[in-house]
């Protein structure tokens, strides 16, 4: 069994659109163990659940379905149209959320598990950046991810501008990542610098290298963190 400290947890975040679920997809394939952080989101807001009865609380019960199960859609109206509603809600769900992603990293941290990736697009909000060893962001520019979301969600271009809006810029990630990934051209460049990238960081920490360095290591090895 290995202690929680020699697991390798890699996050995941960047812009909604920008290419993430493939970067994922990828690492998972090069076998990192995925924890998802939006399916856990959801998995606490089952009805009656302590989250859910905390943002009902917060909200009112017209976010809730006949049923008593959460009305995403109603609730996501309210908070992408109200950074004050949003910051509340974060409030309610993130220590709920960081729970659940330690629990797991516990869990398999008794597997033996090694590499983890947690795939996160609010990893910075909830303050879970603080338990990973490297930090990747998957960008792009506006026009790509708008017409990204438009096919994959068919949601009005409206809504979608206004939860851009709602999250971090470009150079916020940029400055807050050890590796960046600019989607910006096919999806099989993204896919092949994401297969480099999770291969040299395999490399690195089976080397038992320190881990503060990784990112002069990998910026030296062909620019891998830029597409």
């Amino acid at each position: 069994m290995s202690d929680i400290a020699d697991i390798v947890v890699i996050g995941l975040t960047g812009q909604s659109g920008a290419g993430k679920t493939t970067v994922c997809k990828v690492f998972e394939e090069n076998g990192f163990t995925v924890i998802d952080a939006d399916l856990i989101a959801r998995n606490i807001m089952y009805i009656d659940s302590p989250c859910l009865n905390e943002v009902t609380e917060c909200f009112g019960k017209t976010i809730l379905n006949p049923d008593k199960s959460l009305n995403r859609q109603k609730m996501a109206d309210i908070i992408f149209s109200d950074k004050e509603k949003l910051y509340q809600y974060n409030a309610i769900c993130y220590p709920y959320i960081t729970y659940e992603i330690l629990s797991m990293i516990k869990a398999y941290a008794e597997k033996d598990i090694k590499f983890i990736l947690l795939d996160a697009p609010t990893l910075f909000e909830s303050r879970a950046d603080d338990f990973c060893d490297l930090i990747i962001s998957v960008i792009s520019n506006e026009k790509n991810r708008l017409a990204r979301i438009i096919q994959r969600d068919n949601l009005p271009e409206e809504k979608i501008l206004q939860r851009f809006s709602s999250q971090h810029t470009e150079r916020f990630f940029v400055t807050h990542s050890d590796v960046v990934l600019k989607n910006n051209k096919t999806v099989e460049a993204l896919i092949e610098k994401a297969k480099e990238v999770s291969e040299k960081i395999k490399e690195y920490y089976n080397a038992e290298k320190p881990r503060s360095s990784f990112t002069c290591y990998i910026t030296n090895h062909n620019d891998v963190g830029n597409v």
